[in-house]
């Protein structure tokens, strides 16, 4: 028989004895999970995340159940972790994360030999880790991010042998970094966030896809031994203190898909080479101190070129490995990755890891890149966000730009940009954002198609005082109607000579018209008769 929570009530629930008992989620329940729940002998899956419910800490529970799996997820629990769950010795998925519970981690907990996956992040969970977690030899997944945890990892949290995902983002861990096994299988990596500082570690997994270390204080330059993680996809090491020139060696790791190198201080050219990387989706080297030109061979970001669909291998690989074990589809997943956080349109926003595969991006703003821009930039069609703003780049826009069939957000302010803006730019159907700011651009403002149609900010447009057009309500000098020439005041008033000309000349002329006929005959006055007085002749009448 199984057990379903359908009402808004526990107390509705009914059993029998011997049952295997799995209780759903999300019925819209409040109120107290009551301790009797926990006595029933075959009740092995309890799910009962996405209600507002809380526990009574002080209520001693001895279960008579062996749960199995327990995931009181987004519950808005209070308090510590009680004490009984740690004797579930069968205990394989255990899921408290988005709650408020706090107080350190008992160490009753990582000594069952069958936990495989432990989710405990977003909590106010504080102090160090057990030193025993390591005891915990099945776990498979273990995430703790988003808490207060502080302190060194214990090394024996590394040697756990079947740890493939590890989340311990945005806490306040710091001191030695753990040595990782190149032979582990980890393939998540997420330490990002926290207080780890000294050089980037030498040693990781080989089997690692996905290692993100930004938002610490990692100085130094990028190691050599990255270019052994054949399977690396995504590398972040943003927001750190690392300096030097960008390696060339990092064109060796041609699974990159994503690399995040941004707000480091790093200098010199952008290596060629990296343009070589035809996996790279998404490449963010901004705010840094990079120089020279953008390399012409971006033509070669194959990537950028072609949509690829194909999601990320991080999730399914890591899943699969224990949903085998739970029949029923409602057993929730607990992997959170990441967004990956960017600029987009003037301001840091996140993009979903599950969506990753969408976006295309480069993002070369905030450095001292100088010289053209090279066409070769309008060959990635597949770009969604172009961002090389704040440089130092001359020249034109490349009409080429016109190609970048799938641009979004285009960003080339604060440049020393001359010339028009390209009326191939109007092609840009998916445009929705576009700042030329703060250049030495001049001309009209394309506003046919997507152009015309953008609702922008006239702030994109600014500081370019030779830009014209409806965008920024300034008329272009073609655009001007011609205006008629101003009569002056006396134009208006016909001059006094003419008017005695007129009334002089009009009998004068007559007269003459009238002698040029006599003269041609026209008008022949006939000659005088004699006029001698003859009798009248009457009317004669015909017979």
């Amino acid at each position: 028989m199984v057990i379903l929570l359908v009402e808004k009530s526990l107390k509705k629930l009914e059993t029998s004895p011997g049952c295997s008992g799995y209780i759903s989620q999300n019925n819209l329940l409040t109120g107290e999970i009551p301790s009797w729940l926990f006595h029933f002998k075959g009740l092995q899956d309890l799910c009962l995340g996405g209600n507002r419910l809380n526990w009574n800490d002080s209520v001693k529970i001895a279960p008579n159940s062996r749960l199995r799996l327990l995931s009181l997820k987004s519950c808005g629990l209070v308090g510590e972790i009680p004490k009984w769950i740690s004797t579930q010795t069968n205990l394989y998925f255990l899921d408290l994360s988005k709650n408020n519970l706090q107080g350190s981690l008992p160490p009753g907990l990582f000594s069952g030999p069958s936990l495989h996956v432990l989710a405990l992040s977003r909590n106010n969970f504080s102090g160090e880790l057990p030193k025993n977690i390591g005891d915990a030899t099945s776990l498979e997944i273990l995430t703790l991010s988003e808490n207060n945890f502080s302190g060194p990892i214990p090394q024996s949290l590394i040697k756990v042998p079947h740890l493939q995902f590890l989340d311990l983002s945005r806490n306040r861990f710091f001191g030695p970094f753990p040595v990782f096994y190149p032979e582990s299988q980890l393939s998540y990596i997420d330490f990002s966030s926290n207080d780890f500082s000294g050089e980037v570690p030498t040693t990781f997994p080989k089997q690692t896809i996905y290692l993100a270390l930004g938002g610490n204080k990692f100085s130094g330059g990028l190691p050599l031994n990255l270019t052994n993680l054949s399977k690396l996809e995504r590398l972040e090491l943003q927001d750190n203190n690392l300096t030097g020139e960008l390696p060339n060696f990092l064109s060796q790791i041609s699974t990159l898909q994503v690399l995040n190198l941004r707000n480091n201080p790093f200098q010199g050219l952008i290596p060629k080479s990296i343009f070589n990387l035809s996996n790279l989706r998404i490449l963010d080297v901004s705010s840094n101190n990079l120089t020279g030109e953008i390399p012409k061979e971006s033509r070669n970001l194959v990537g950028m070129i072609r949509a690829q669909n194909s999601p990320s291998s991080i999730l399914p690989t890591i899943a699969i490995s224990y949903l085998n074990n739970f029949p029923t589809q409602e057993v929730p997943i607990p992997l959170e990755i990441e967004d990956l956080i960017v600029n987009w349109k003037n301001s840091k926003q996140g993009i979903p890891s599950d969506n990753l595969n969408m976006y295309t991006l480069l993002d070369l703003s905030n450095n001292q890149l100088s010289g053209q821009i090279p066409a070769s930039l309008g060959a990635l069609k597949a770009l969604k966000l172009l961002n090389i703003s704040r440089n130092k780049l001359s020249g034109k826009i490349p009409t080429s730009f016109g190609d970048l069939e799938n641009i979004e957000s285009l960003d080339l302010s604060h440049n020393k940009l001359a010339g028009s803006i390209p009326l191939t730019l109007t092609k840009l159907q998916q445009l929705t954002s576009l700042d030329v700011s703060n250049n030495q651009l001049t001309g009209r403002i394309p506003d046919g198609g997507q152009m015309g149609t953008m609702v922008l900010d006239p702030n994109y447009y600014a500081n370019n005082s030779g830009l014209c057009g409806m965008q920024i309500h300034v008329s272009c000098p073609e655009d001007e109607p011609l205006r008629p020439t101003k009569l002056r005041e006396h134009d208006n008033k016909v001059p006094w000579f003419l008017w005695e000309g007129v009334w002089i000349g009009y009998p004068v002329g007559l007269l003459l018209a009238i002698g040029i006929i006599f003269l041609t005959g026209y008008f022949t006055l006939p000659p005088p008769s004699n006029r001698r007085h003859r009798p009248h002749r009457p009317i004669r009448r015909w017979n």
